[in-house]
């Protein structure tokens, strides 16, 4: 069952492994490593639900009909992000393939630690490049014009509802709401069932975490990290009002363990009926509208809340990569070819459902009338969601680098994480919000003036 599965995902799949017997076959020509006739390939991703589905189905799909088997390494998110960079700035070459996102891709390539799918691209004449978003096919290209990764799903983010919950205590969501409407409904609907809070909130320290969303307040709010000259706004007016919002919001009607809540305790906090609502990555859809999930067929998804900005969805996609100290590069591609492909998205609706496909990466998955009967409660509210985004222009001033949840340079990541822990001790009642972004000011200027020199 996909409720269970995903209880499973969270508490015990930590490290992962598939494989299956070898059979006769070999890769097409890659672009370095090993010759064809790669029969392994090990593989490095994060824990999130599609790549528990994609595990799954490797041994009697891919496995059988390549002969390459397939070792998977399966972590949570904030750890699978450090493996991955300790691996890739050593070439360690003891991973082939690893999710890495649209925000390691430009520095990464730069950095020469990736190899360029141009080539893999020109060869597999069924992959059909050009019916990957636009958008994603952008974000993963480096500053040299080379393809350097393959989005395995593509999100930005809404609001999702208990659409059942709000119509029995007579609240009504806004079309295109603001972050004070969610507040003021979230207030309402705490307590509408027994243990049930208003709303969920990413609390988890962490840039890709709580971060991520709270960024996005950030911007619609009108702040910013940095202005256009890479002076840091971490404590000025915009910046803290949002943060303050965020945390009052999340400590008044959110979930139990806020602070150490991410996106895999907001999805089973929604699918168990502990929550009303929750702001997050459009890709949960998939989960949440599962054959056998609780809450199918209950859940309402509307634009992400704005306050001074007429969106603030981010833009975001885990996508496979190739590790240019990789030793079985020639496999890596089929992989990837494979895992991004649409025969797997055709595979997943076949073998788990059409709900569930990675979806968010390929425009002829939104033209398929399996997938729109299937993803009718989420999957035009998806695209659309993923076309307002502008990385350029996320917010209401000029920014000095591109992002919506992120700022597109090495440095941000392990900055962020550092004020991240800062206010999600401030969401545990453990600091103040006006500490937490003091500090954090000081952190991000030091940042900025590297970057103004």
């Amino acid at each position: 069952m996909r409720h269970s599965r995903v209880k499973t995902w969270v508490t015990v799949g930590a490290v992962g492994t598939v494989a299956a017997l070898a059979l006769a076959g070999c890769g097409a020509g890659g672009s370095g490593g090993s010759a064809s006739g790669d029969k392994v390939v090990n593989v490095l991703m994060v824990n999130n639900p599609p790549m528990v589905d994609l595990q799954k189905l490797t041994a009697d799909n891919f496995t059988k009909q390549t002969g390459i088997k397939v070792n998977y390494t399966v972590l949570p998110e904030n750890d699978v992000r450090a493996k991955i960079s300790s691996e890739f700035s050593a070439q360690a070459g003891q991973y082939d393939v690893a999710t890495i996102s649209n925000y390691e891709v430009p520095f990464y390539a730069k950095n020469g630690w990736l190899l360029s799918l141009d080539d893999s691209v020109k060869k597999d004449k069924t992959f059909d490049q050009s019916d990957i978003l636009p958008a994603m096919t952008k974000a993963l290209t480096g500053s040299d014009g080379h393809l350097y990764a393959e989005p395995f799903y593509g999100e930005s983010s809404f609001l999702m509802y208990r659409t059942d919950v709000f119509q029995q205590a007579g609240l009504t969501m806004p079309a295109n709401p603001t972050w004070q409407e969610v507040a003021d409904l979230a207030a309402k609907a705490d307590g509408a069932q027994p243990g049930m809070k208003g709303i969920c909130l990413r609390g988890q320290p962490g840039w890709g975490e709580i971060f991520a969303p709270l960024t996005t307040v950030v911007n619609t709010f009108g702040g910013t990290w940095w202005d256009k000259d890479w002076t840091a706004q971490v404590d000025a007016q915009p910046f803290e009002d949002a943060t303050n919002f965020y945390v009052d919001l999340v400590k008044a009607h959110g979930e139990a363990g806020a602070s150490q809540a991410g996106f895999t305790e907001c999805l089973n906090d929604l699918e168990q009926g502990k929550v009303a609502m929750w702001y997050d990555s459009t890709a949960a859809a998939g989960s949440l509208e599962g054959s056998d999930s609780p809450v199918a067929g209950k859940i309402g998804y509307v634009p992400a809340p704005v306050d001074k900005t007429k969106s603030s969805g981010w833009l975001y996609t885990w996508a496979f990569s190739i590790e240019k100290a990789a030793k079985h590069a020639t496999a890596a591609e089929k992989f990837i070819e494979w895992a991004s492909s649409k025969k797997y998205e055709e595979l997943v609706g076949s073998k788990i459902g059409w709900a569930s496909v990675p979806a968010g990466k390929r425009s002829s998955l939104y033209e398929n009338p399996d997938y729109q009967k299937a993803a009718g409660a989420f999957y035009q509210q998806t695209v659309d969601a993923i076309k307002s985004v502008d990385p350029s222009d996320p917010g209401v001033q000029p920014r000095p680098a591109p992002g919506v949840q992120f700022v597109a340079i090495p440095e941000f990541s392990d900055m962020a994480t550092q004020v991240s822990q800062d206010v999600s001790s401030a969401i545990a009642g453990q600091t103040t919000v006006d500490a937490a972004l003091q500090k954090g000011q000081e952190l991000a200027q030091k940042v900025g003036d590297k970057y103004k020199k």
